[in-house]
């Protein structure tokens, strides 16, 4: 994802009047920025910064969804919305099967150690931000069973 479109579909919001959304994308915008000038890629941002602070926003929603309390209907609504929109910017992420593949083929040596630890840190560093840790961590679990 590019900040250009995250650009351009927060001024598309503020023209069509749509608050929620165009706050949604402005605090995306926001921390893009923010992580792009702590690393020091302000004049020319990755799109795998981009891709990676989607996603930790996206977590960021749901535990903000998942905590708030049920009662608090106009918060629920405001959470979801953010999520939502976090959610259509948010990178594809691979699924189990896709995972389980993908380590088999790739990492059959490191595998066959059944070294939960080491296949960890050498499947993490190269799956991050393209699959959810949980199911790299289950996945991994199961292969060394």
């Amino acid at each position: 994802m590019e900040i250009k479109t995250l650009q351009t579909d927060m001024i598309a919001a503020m023209k069509a009047k749509n608050k929620g959304r165009k706050d949604a994308i402005s605090a995306l915008v926001s921390a893009v920025k923010k992580v792009a000038i702590d690393e020091g890629c302000r004049e020319d941002i990755p799109e795998a910064l981009v891709d990676r602070v989607i996603l930790k926003e996206l977590k960021t929603a749901k535990e903000q969804l998942d905590t708030c309390p049920p009662d608090r209907t106009d918060l629920l609504e405001e959470y979801q919305l953010r999520y939502d929109v976090i959610q259509e910017y948010a990178p594809a992420m691979m699924s189990r099967e896709e995972v389980h593949h993908y380590i088999t083929e790739k990492f059959a040596e490191v595998v066959a150690t059944k070294n939960k630890g080491q296949i960890m840190k050498v499947v993490m560093s190269e799956l991050k931000g393209k699959a959810d840790g949980k199911v790299i961590n289950e996945v991994v679990a199961d292969l060394c069973k």
